[in-house]
């Protein structure tokens, strides 16, 4: 299916069958599952590609989101690089656990930072598969999505003047503060909203992780997290007040924390590096209903946001995108409208689920440093039964990997 449409940037009004507002996973993973089915589209990202393929972001993706991108052609380099994790530790009262959930599930999780992912799938769509894409795009904006005849504008980079894309859907993938997300009636929009009431310094560190795998350390001074991301550079997570000023962590008060609340019997310190990236997030979760508009579907971050505690917003933004592309295929190639129809609610039954598990999983890593030495018997209780109760651990791995919610 090719669009009647003007070259990009011509001044003259253009036509797509879709539109994809935003440039990381789920846009990317939408535009890509199109142009498989010779589905014309255009994403418009604000940011620059040398931006996008470089900004960090998540690492761990789970086993039937790698599956799902491999069955439509999208994981040549992750298989080939991406490194498999198949346990992770927790520490706690000065002990390491191992958790072996790969021998318990026989499924793993794959260790790929986004910026790698995004820069395949750019690559795939942009110079493999031909599909339009305007970087640096300013202003965008959507109109006219309660009728068949929606429409999107914005100012090119270039010239700065106004360009006009007729479409029939939208695809709105530009995470919390973008366009399509502002772009749904607040009259008609419920948002659930969850403040964990902590905050997590994000570090990048240019060191080799201490461990072959994630670490969990459930200390009474607050939560510290190891997520390794190369041989090279380890991502670390500390538990700190919300809004904290990252000023107040240099350099070596960093690595103490990181020592203490990582400590346990047996293990070496981790290895200390510069860091190359730090701020502070306050963990909150939110759910947007509905995600469908007229003919604008949110997905990813635009539609709902789960805090890194569980590793899970990426993971959703791609289960998204395979439903949204799939469904968007079927429309616009054979008029099947129950893709479209069912979108949301098959969404939102992973994402509820994804967001249940985030709330157990904080009070597992936060309990102790509750100041409330009843959060902290429960917690180190829960703990506890993770290692000596076959049905708690395999429910658990169940969840972490993501295999319990078959939707």
């Amino acid at each position: 299916m090719t669009p009647a449409s003007a070259p990009a940037d011509s001044g003259a009004p253009q036509r797509f069958p879709v539109v994809v507002v935003g440039a990381g996973p789920a846009g990317l993973t939408v535009g890509n599952i199109l142009r498989a089915a010779s589905v014309d589209c255009l994403v418009l990202e604000t940011e620059t590609r040398e931006f996008i393929e470089q900004r960090p972001r998540a690492g761990v993706i789970e086993e039937w989101a790698v599956r799902g991108l491999e069955k439509r052609g999208l994981a040549g380099n992750l298989l080939d690089r991406a490194e498999l994790h198949t346990a992770c530790e927790f520490r706690f009262d000065g002990e390491r656990y191992r958790f072996p959930y790969g021998e318990l599930t026989g499924s793993h999780h794959f260790v790929y930072p986004q910026p790698l992912l995004v820069t395949d799938l750019v690559r795939e769509y942009a110079d493999v598969r031909g599909g339009h894409i305007r970087f640096g795009v300013r202003d965008v904006r959507i109109h006219d999505l309660g009728t068949d005849r929606p429409w999107v504008s914005y100012t090119c980079p270039e010239t700065g003047e106004r360009q006009v894309v007729h479409c029939d859907f939208v695809a709105g993938c530009d995470g919390a503060r973008g366009v399509s997300r502002a772009s749904l009636p607040p009259e008609r929009v419920r948002i659930a909203r969850h403040d964990y009431g902590i905050g997590w310094l994000a570090l990048l560190a240019e060191a080799p992780p201490s461990a072959d795998c994630v670490l969990f350390g459930c200390h009474a001074r607050g939560f510290a997290g190891q997520m390794p991301r190369s041989p090279e550079v380890t991502r670390y997570y500390l538990q700190c007040p919300p809004g904290d000023d990252v000023e107040n962590w240099p350099h070596e008060r960093v690595w103490s924390e990181l020592r203490e609340r990582l400590g346990a019997a047996g293990v070496p310190p981790p290895a200390e590096g510069r860091l190359i990236e730090k701020h502070v997030l306050d963990m909150h979760d939110y759910v947007v209903e509905p995600m469908v508009h007229g003919r604008l579907f949110l997905a990813g971050d635009a539609a709902h946001l789960v805090a890194p505690i569980a590793a899970k917003g990426m993971n959703l933004a791609l289960h998204d995108a395979f439903l949204l592309g799939d469904a968007l295929v079927a429309r616009l190639t054979s008029g099947d409208d129950s893709g479209l129809d069912g979108y949301a609610q098959a969404c939102l039954r992973r994402v509820w689920d994804y967001q249940e598990f985030s709330q157990w999983l904080s009070e597992v890593y936060h309990g102790t440093a509750a100041g409330d030495p009843f959060r902290a018997g429960t917690t180190l209780a829960r703990l506890r039964r993770l290692f000596t109760s076959p049905a708690a651990a395999a429910a658990f791995a169940e969840q972490y990997l993501g295999t319990a919610a078959r939707y």
